[in-house]
């Protein structure tokens, strides 16, 4: 890995052994420097005004500022960083809280250090990035059937997505790569990327992460709720 870019980390976490045990895991990775470590979002952001960095590993439940409105402030106020949600809660409510906020990924903190570095680098590369549990957590509320008339409601199609575009939006939604995306619909990565752009542009996604939070905001599972 000498080759890649350094990928800047800071971390974000209350307790203090879990934030030293981070920052020596990750001190051990060739790409990635920790450029600093706070115990609260708060403490987050000072250290992102003062150490440019390219991810914040971020926890949840902290003091003084939680980890999701320390994400809606980064997100907003630091468009070009992205935040890796690493935290113990695996519960719906977590994980849309942080997403909606910008998360880019979720890990929970039974994560080990290379599934932690390929999500950072990931996170930077503008792909989302889920540990099992949470693509699980995602697809089922996919899935989850509505009562009658909701999901008409919800989600009429205003952008005029086609059945294929949100076949595509829903595998995004579960951390699927393009290769998977292609296998699991027997077509060609170039036709999964053409969807890819044309889904993208129609929803006004940047990257995946803004696509696996279209989804999951608009329930999409599967062909039937397209035109």
């Amino acid at each position: 890995m000498s080759g890649d870019p350094v990928i800047r980390v800071l971390v974000a976490d209350d307790q203090e052994i879990v934030r030293e045990g981070l920052v020596a895991l990750l001190g051990l990775v060739d790409d990635i420097e920790v450029v600093g470590a706070a115990g609260d979002g708060e403490g987050a952001l000072r250290l992102l005004a003062e150490a440019p960095a390219d991810v914040v590993l971020m926890d949840l439940r902290m003091p003084v500022l939680d980890g999701v409105e320390a994400t809606r402030r980064i997100v907003r106020d630091h468009p070009e960083v992205a935040v890796l949600v690493l935290t113990t809660y695996a519960d719906d409510e977590s994980i849309a809280a942080a997403l909606g906020a910008g998360a880019r990924g979720y890990l929970t903190k039974d994560a080990g250090r290379a599934q932690i570095a390929a999500a950072l680098r990931a996170t930077v590369s503008g792909q989302s990035a889920f540990g099992p549990a949470i693509s699980r957590r995602l697809v089922r509320a996919m899935l989850r059937p509505d009562p009658p008339g909701a999901r008409a409601d919800r989600w009429s199609n205003p952008d005029r997505l086609t059945p294929r575009e949100v076949e595509v939006l829903a595998l995004i939604a579960q951390g699927m790569d393009n290769a998977r995306i292609a296998a699991s619909l027997f077509i060609g990565e170039t036709t999964v990327k053409t969807h890819i752009n044309n889904a993208f542009a129609k929803i006004g996604a940047r990257n995946r992460s803004d696509a696996t939070r279209y989804a999951c905001r608009h329930g999409l599972a599967g062909e039937d709720q397209a035109p």
